[in-house]
């Protein structure tokens, strides 16, 4: 399924896509592969999926604790791909990576898409590539027919925000606070406004991510415009609090997935 057609499935039943961050291989390859399987079976729409990265500088240090533990736990680049293969066989749910560039230098650009293009893999964000420098990035997503998303965020001006919009294909990703990825409280009044902007600009489906943590906060963004919302620290702080109980983790992040999922429900809104 594409993100059209799984965006489309959910506007006719009044649900907003809720869209899951764990890093691959985090703490381990097999207990990150369950992790995964059960986020889905739990009611995830759409995967988004870090391939760990020694600094990653978009994360805060919750996400960046996650990339540690799965890097030393042996998680290479090949062993990220065997692992999208497996997910890809259980799923054909959407899935999205966040990536960091020299990744994919190391690989290859065109190698690297080519490769997730054959495994089945919808859309890759290039974390600290600006539209201005994408460019090879975006021909080698087109060859290979994958999404190109982007992160647009409070202080991204209207000029560079149709330069964005004109590049990116699957959803727009919206940042919606400044700063690195971390759970906070509240949703600011700033994200609210910049839903509006985007969505006057683009057909696109609009995803908010950064700092989303509980099922009061995806209530509270269901009932905007916006078509998706990401959580990803708030998850993996389950495995961190975790680790010393492996046996915990995969049921933990299930029931609070369950309890997100059912915040996007249009008849099942928290009061």
């Amino acid at each position: 399924m594409n993100y059209a057609e799984l965006f489309h499935s959910l506007k006719r039943k009044n649900e907003t896509a809720l869209i899951t961050f764990t890093v691959i291989g985090d703490p381990n390859y097999q207990m990150s592969l369950k992790i995964v399987k059960n986020a889905i079976q739990a009611g995830a729409d759409i995967l988004e999926l870090g391939l760990p990265f020694s600094d990653p500088t978009a994360d805060g240090p919750t996400i960046q604790a996650a990339d540690q533990r799965a890097l030393q736990a042996g998680i290479t680049i090949d062993k990220c791909f065997e692992f999208l293969r497996e997910v890809r066989s259980a799923s054909m749910i959407p899935i999205g990576l966040l990536i960091y560039a020299n990744l994919v230098y190391r690989y290859g650009i065109e190698e690297f898409y080519a490769k997730l293009s054959d495994i089945g893999v919808n859309s890759v964000l290039v974390a600290d590539v600006p539209i201005e420098e994408a460019t090879p990035f975006i021909k080698a997503a087109r060859n290979s027919a994958i999404d190109t998303v982007f992160l647009v965020s409070p202080l991204t001006s209207n000029e560079r925000l149709t330069q964005i919009l004109a590049q990116a294909r699957g959803f727009v990703y919206l940042i919606s606070r400044l700063g690195v990825t971390g759970t906070r409280n509240d949703v600011q009044d700033l994200t609210i406004e910049l839903i509006k902007r985007i969505k006057q600009k683009t057909q696109l489906p609009v995803a908010v991510g950064f700092g989303i943590s509980s099922p009061k906060q995806v209530e509270t963004l269901a009932r905007t415009e916006v078509d998706g919302i990401i959580i990803g620290s708030a998850i993996v702080k389950i495995i961190e609090e975790n680790i010393d109980h492996p046996e915990n983790i995969s049921s933990e992040i299930g029931s609070f997935i369950a309890s997100l999922k059912n915040a996007t429900r249009d008849d099942n809104k928290i009061s």
